[in-house]
């Protein structure tokens, strides 16, 4: 999937994301970066998402949840706990007001939009 997006960047220009920094940030109470985030705030929650749902995904196979049916449904678990995420904190937007585009690439692997700000802390519930 990595590969893959990094190849649709080269192709599109799009910049790298730095929304997963950013949730963290907002759910760990650590303060907050303008513009480009931490590197590793970004990979901490992107291979710990990654690990969590994983375990998710390995208990699909033995239940006997295959194939490109079980992968439909996974990749509708990935983009629900990502906009969870993203929206309890204030720091995504609502697929419906992202461009046809970028909701496409978001689908196809899972791609962040790093043009859209985040809503500031204080007007987010929680922290």
């Amino acid at each position: 999937m990595t590969l893959g997006e990094k190849f649709e960047q080269t192709v599109t220009q799009r910049p790298d994301s730095h929304v997963l920094a950013q949730i963290l940030q907002r759910l760990t109470g650590l303060p907050e970066h303008a513009g480009k985030q931490p590197v590793p705030a970004n990979w901490v929650m992107h291979f710990g998402q990654a690990a969590l749902l994983g375990v998710l995904r390995s208990v699909m196979a033995p239940a006997d949840l295959r194939g490109p049916v079980a992968s439909a449904k996974f990749t509708v678990v990935r983009l629900t706990n990502d906009q969870i995420l993203e929206n309890a904190t204030g720091v995504g937007a609502l697929p419906p007001t992202w461009p046809r585009r970028e909701l496409v690439i978001d689908v196809l692997h899972s791609g962040r939009h790093a043009h859209i700000s985040p809503l500031p802390r204080e007007g987010t519930y929680g922290r």
